[in-house]
């Protein structure tokens, strides 16, 4: 069952944060990462959204299986699994009234995995994404248009190693999308209080490029009509 982590402080939420365990978890996982969002985003409301899937392997619960995986297989169950993707962001948005425009995925592994492949298909689920040891089943063929990437990956990942994210950032930033990366050294396959540190800061410092190309081009409107 997901869990709602947070709901907004005076009942109306300005933002929605949908948090994506990984393989075999269960949203109970990401729990300590919701309250520390809802500390800086009180009037956000937060959600850790159950897979829809039993894993064979653990008590958890997966978007798709991982069993004999190969990098040729992936593109392909990560797609199978999209629709029901779509279909729980879209039913969080519609419980809590908030568009795509205000919702950031929030997604760990596998989680991330699923939130990173949405931006490569119709429609924009959300403005934010965050991708925490996460990866593309392929490399991004398109920039997502109005939303921001935040990739974040320990350099010790075992699991996933954070190539991934270097490759898909430099993609990125080679279609023109708004991008950031960090890989952090001495981190595994986890969420460390230094990751969830920088997952407030990316989200709180880091502004939009749709946001500052808008200033530009207004400041640029402006001056020739001066």
């Amino acid at each position: 069952m997901s869990l709602i982590v947070h709901p907004p402080a005076s009942g109306v939420a300005k933002q929605l944060f949908l948090l994506f365990h990984g393989v075999g978890a269960a949203p109970d996982d990401l729990v300590p990462l919701g309250r520390i969002l809802a500390q800086q985003f009180p009037q956000s409301a937060i959600v850790s959204v159950q897979a829809p899937h039993d894993c064979p392997y653990s008590s958890g619960f997966q978007w798709f299986s991982i069993d004999g995986i190969t990098e040729e297989q992936r593109p392909m169950r990560t797609a199978q699994a999209m629709p029901l993707f779509q279909q729980a962001v879209q039913q969080w948005q519609q419980a809590f009234g908030v568009g795509a425009e205000a919702t950031a995925l929030v997604g760990f592994s596998q989680g991330a995995i699923m939130a990173l492949e949405s931006t490569q298909s119709a429609p924009l689920l959300a403005a934010r994404i965050v991708a925490l040891s996460g990866r593309f089943g392929i490399l991004p063929s398109v920039a997502p248009q109005d939303c921001t990437l935040h990739l974040i990956h320990g350099k010790q990942d075992a699991v996933i190693t954070y190539a991934h994210t270097v490759h898909a950032a430099e993609r990125l930033v080679e279609l023109g999308a708004d991008v950031t990366a960090d890989v952090i050294p001495f981190v595994g396959h986890e969420i460390t209080a230094e990751i969830a540190n920088l997952v407030i800061e990316r989200l709180t410092t880091h502004v939009p490029k749709r946001y500052w190309e808008a200033a530009q081009n207004e400041a640029a409107s402006s001056s020739s009509n001066g």
